[in-house]
């Protein structure tokens, strides 16, 4: 059974828990670093456009087509 790992963001005003999977902290982590924007700025993003899907889903789906997107050669 996997490990949650929850943290707390603000979100309008709001603290707000997320309980993620390690991995998929680990995939939000290097998409704000990419960002050069913090966590809980991407995760402000991802909430915005998430419509009526429950956050921790919406992040999940954000870390997932993240991880799926190729890599431009260099």
């Amino acid at each position: 059974m996997p490990i949650l790992k929850k943290r707390s963001v603000l979100l309008s005003g709001h603290a707000t828990s997320i309980a993620l999977e390690p991995e998929f902290w680990a995939v939000l982590d290097a998409m704000a670093q990419a960002r050069t924007a913090s966590l809980a700025a991407l995760i402000v993003s991802i909430d915005r456009g998430r419509g009526a899907r429950p956050l921790a889903s919406a992040c999940r789906v954000a870390a997932l087509k993240h991880a799926q997107t190729p890599i431009p050669p260099l």
